[in-house]
């Protein structure tokens, strides 16, 4: 009896719920049927905006490979052009690494100007890795170092230090150089000096460090010697004596001259 009771409780359940589910379906049928109709088009969308994805990183990677065999077999103006359209259009990761290849061709034909333009350009793109950015920033001021003044070097490098950042130690090792470069002799220290005592500082970048160091103290001692006072020349005429007036010397010494030529004059033949 407790059998048939349960199972009349459960046809009545299912029967509510059957009612329930039909009202529903009735008042919302549009919506379900426009929600799934949309995420059928997001996973299709996605699946072929990933096929064109791979397919563009695929014809992205043949045309670099091309753009580097053409830089190996020296054809230079080829090269620059393939590295220059892939940087322009190509896929974010394919175009950072030809900004890369383009600005170190730029820099090594002597177009510095050219070359900071390139690194500047990937430094700013947001597309790219962190880590190319910031060595692209890096290469930038590298090569800016020698006509730039030190605000400018100190704004392209300051982004760049930490203790977890990558390039740190070189872009104190470049601000150390501008400093020095300013005449800002303290500042220049504050960068190298920590650069001597870093476990983790390269043995070449201290090598550099100890010279730059090496040159501030000779530019401080040079700074703080001053030059000899010159001698005061002596005056040619003979003192007056106390008492005269300064014609009456000059007088006397123009006198005295008078004779002594004239006594010359009379002892030759």
């Amino acid at each position: 009896m407790a059998d048939e009771h349960d199972s009349l409780l459960r046809e009545v359940q299912e029967e509510i719920r059957r009612e329930q589910m039909e009202k529903i379906w009735q008042k919302y049928n549009g919506l379900i049927v426009a929600a799934a109709a949309l995420i059928i088009l997001s996973v299709a969308g996605y699946k072929y905006w990933e096929t064109r994805r791979v397919a563009a990183e695929e014809q992205a990677g043949a045309t670099f490979a091309a753009a580097e065999n053409l830089s190996d077999d020296k054809k230079k103006t080829e090269a620059e052009a393939a590295f220059k359209k892939i940087a322009d259009s190509g896929p974010a990761g394919y175009a950072a690494l030809a900004k890369l290849q383009l600005a170190g061709a730029q820099a090594k034909a002597g177009k510095t100007a050219d070359a900071v333009a390139t690194f500047d350009s990937l430094a700013k793109d947001t597309r790219a890795d962190n880590l190319l950015r910031s060595y692209a920033q890096l290469q930038a001021a590298s090569l800016r170092l020698s006509d730039a003044d030190y605000a400018e070097i100190q704004n392209r490098l300051k982004p760049l230090l930490g203790d977890d950042a990558p390039f740190d130690k070189s872009a104190r090792e470049l601000l150390g150089l501008a400093a020095f470069k300013a005449k800002k002799y303290d500042e220049a220290r504050n960068y190298l000096e920590p650069l001597l005592v870093d476990p983790k500082a390269p043995q070449g970048l201290q090598a550099r460090v100890k010279v730059v160091m090496a040159d501030i103290a000779s530019s401080e001692v040079a700074s703080k010697t001053k030059p000899a006072a010159a001698a005061p020349a002596k005056d040619s005429a003979p003192e007056a004596k106390t008492g005269e007036k300064p014609a009456e010397a000059d007088a006397k010494t123009t006198t005295g001259q008078a004779k002594g030529t004239a006594a010359d004059t009379t002892k030759k033949p």
